[in-house]
């Protein structure tokens, strides 16, 4: 989990400092222009008060040093999603000294409504009019410089992912502090509501520490809209009851004058305002012409086509990530396997200390490495198709079936998310506004295939499947994609009844990966895997060495490692044939057992408890050791378990974080209970059809 301090660097003499916020659309190019500006050098924590983690990054920029803030992609400022109050909260409650809006040049309209809503709080912002190379493909022109001049602030046309007019954004950034900015109305909305907002506003300038803390006019739009969370900040004021009171008043006065929601009217007020600036800025040049995007969308978002291409893209990434990382798993397994562990068992170290180190820490966290190039090639696949924009078609596609099921579309990021760890694909169901949605997304999220179980499936599918890895280990994503989906219908059905609500998607446009951003964000994710490497599943390596040399009866020596009949007297004995009277129709033995049960704390665990209870080292393998002990049908199997029972303990203490103990402990009984009876059944149904 991400730590919820920040580390504040110390202010290099000569340097003024300043904050900046990155703020816009999903799919607008933040991520890139967060990363040129920081040069990818950024640190991770938690917003005060919520799970949403919080990306900070340094940069130098003329004579500042710049604290960059990355604020998560949002189409308004709502608050109706947690994503929308955090990003709103990182505005008005940490006051950057400017805010960077990133607007979409290809879709202009709909990015101005952010735009609109920011300088209605009374932001300092500077406008990053990116993506113009796609709207002007699309026939379109935008003259910056009257937009400028409407909106009152610097407007910058850029390509991030080119580098354009990135110079000329540092200089606006440079230039904007200096610059006193005086909030001014940008919406008018007809002099009847102007009177009730100013009524309101007058009220909150006589708190002087509120309106010195919030712009006033915004504070009295958003209590006309009955925005939850600035009303929370209004009743710490002393004159709360009043303003309160005189905000009802005007609402239905306005309400009943104007026969409309007064939320809906404002809304529609921002919308028009927009619509204006943009016919004053935007140019049609030429017809809008189909383009490559159309074609390939044409194909990719099929209704017939598109689940076909999606499990094809999955299936490629399974195999680039297996055959391009063969030769570096097996120079990574000659390392700890031979070259490494005989080194130590050749030195003059003490018995005791060589067994330590060979058969606790480097058979341990050696047997886990080994898949490090498998998992970092396979995150690099991924990033690819989100930078060329393939990953919310795939969203696209698979929202279809969702939402026939009864399910929201809304439960499509999270579950992609869990692909690669379901901790912050938990999290992420914050974002969903309908509780039942949010609580079924997160109940079935742990059944998505995160990254910790994928050595399993590798040493499996590699000692017994070896022909035909890439299709078995691709069959776990989906039978978990499968799975989650029927579980949600099931708690939809009877848990959590009622209807499911909507969700509006924006596909972006197809760009050309950058190579930079798509490295830096394999290695944010595969850095998580050799934190685990470094200290969880050492620990837990450590800890069954321990338990394996020791028993009931006390210290029974190192031998046990390399004497079965010793082993089974050990801790991990006594544990694994209790364990295996409940697996013994599975054809798992009591070392299988013992593996499963120290999977609770990481899934990658498994492996390293495997390697050291059959004792894999030297030149015998584990995976020539398995396929002694299993079948193809009853490693399958086992496969399907790992899949399915809890992936670790911090899932569970996300499920506990986001929904209460109570959901925990069902997940976390549940998933044993489908895990065991889906391993069961699959057992079952080979020897009726005769596999052996």
């Amino acid at each position: 989990m991400p730590s919820t301090n920040i580390k504040k660097q110390e202010q290099p003499t000569g340097y003024k400092k300043i904050r900046i916020a990155l703020a816009g659309n999903p799919n607008v190019g933040k991520s890139v222009i967060f990363n040129e500006l920081t040069g990818g050098r950024a640190w991770v924590g938690n917003w005060p008060g919520t799970t949403v983690e919080k990306k900070v990054g340094k940069a130098k920029i003329g004579k500042y040093e710049v604290e960059v803030l990355d604020l998560p992609g949002i189409y308004s400022l709502t608050a109706y999603s947690l994503d929308e109050l955090v990003a709103r909260n990182g505005i008005v409650e940490e006051k950057p000294d400017i805010v960077i809006d990133i607007a979409n040049a290809a879709n202009f309209e709909r990015s101005l409504y952010l735009t609109i809503s920011l300088l209605e709080m009374g932001t300092n912002i500077v406008v990053a009019l990116n993506m113009i190379d796609l709207a002007e493909a699309q026939g379109y022109k935008i003259d910056a410089e009257k937009l400028s001049k409407l909106l009152g602030v610097s407007v910058i046309p850029t390509i991030a992912i080119k580098g354009y007019g990135l110079d000329k954004l540092k200089e606006a950034i440079t230039k904007t502090p200096q610059i006193k900015r005086v909030p001014r109305k940008i919406v008018d909305y007809g002099d009847l509501v102007e009177t009730e907002i100013q009524k309101i506003e007058n009220l909150i300038k006589k708190d002087l520490e509120l309106s010195a803390k919030y712009f006033p006019r915004w504070l009295a739009i958003k209590l006309l809209e009955k925005d939850k969370d600035v009303e929370e900040k209004i009743k710490s004021s002393p004159l709360a009851d009043e303003i309160l009171k005189q905000t009802q008043k005007s609402r239905e006065i306005l309400e009943k004058k104007l026969q409309k929601d007064m939320e809906e009217y404002i809304a529609e007020k921002r919308y028009e305002t927009a619509l204006e600036i943009a016919k004053k800025c935007l140019k049609t040049v030429k017809i809008r012409p189909t383009t490559l995007t159309d074609m390939i969308d044409f194909v990719t978002t099929h209704k017939v086509f598109g689940i076909p291409i999606m499990l094809t893209m999955l299936y490629i990434a399974f195999k680039f990530a297996f055959d391009v990382a063969a030769p570096l798993c097996d120079l990574i397994d000659w390392f700890f396997g031979t070259f490494l562990y005989d080194l130590i068992v050749n030195s003059t170290l003490p018995l005791i200390v060589k067994s330590f180190l060979g058969d606790g820490m480097v058979a341990g966290v050696g047997s886990i490495l080994v898949f490090l190039p498998n998992i970092v090639f396979l995150f690099l696949f991924l990033a690819f198709l989100e930078d060329v924009g393939y990953m919310a078609r795939a969203a696209f596609v698979v929202d279809k079936i969702m939402h026939k099921l009864g399910l929201t579309g809304k439960s499509i990021i999270p579950m992609i998310l869990g692909f690669g760890c379901n901790v912050p694909a938990i999290m992420a169901t914050r974002a969903i506004e309908d509780e039942n949605d949010r609580k079924v997304t997160a109940l079935v999220n742990p059944l998505m295939s995160c990254s910790a179980r994928l050595p399993v499936y590798l040493i499996f599918a590699g000692a017994f499947f070896a022909a035909y890895k890439g299709t078995v280990v691709l069959s776990m994503y989906v039978l978990g994609l499968i799975l989650a989906i029927a579980m949600a219908l099931l708690f939809r059905k009877t848990l959590f009844k009622g209807p499911s609500a909507g969700f509006v998607m924006e596909l972006p446009p197809y760009m050309m990966p950058i190579i930079k951003n798509m490295l830096i964000k394999t290695w944010e994710r595969s850095k998580r895997f050799l934190f685990k490497a470094g200290t969880i599943i050492l620990i837990a390596a450590i800890l069954i060495w321990i338990l394996s040399i020791t028993g009931p009866s006390g210290y029974i020596g190192i031998e046990a490692l390399e004497d079965p009949y010793l082993l089974e007297k050990s801790w991990i004995g006594a544990l694994g044939h209790f364990l295996e009277k409940a697996f013994s129709p599975m054809g798992w033995d009591w070392r299988a057992a013992a593996a499963l049960f120290f999977g609770f704390v990481a899934k990658e665990v498994v492996v390293a408890a495997m390697a050291m209870l059959y004792g894999a080292s030297g030149e015998e393998t584990l995976p020539s050791i398995l396929t002694g002990i299993f079948t193809p049908l009853t490693a399958y199997a086992y496969m399907a378990f790992v899949l399915i029972y809890v992936p670790c303990l911090a899932t569970l203490a996300s499920i506990r974080s986001e929904l209460g103990m109570k959901y925990a402990l069902f997940a976390l009984i549940y998933e044993i209970l489908l895990a065991y009876f889906v391993a069961l059944g699959i057992v079952f149904i080979g020897h009726v059809l005769g596999v052996s």
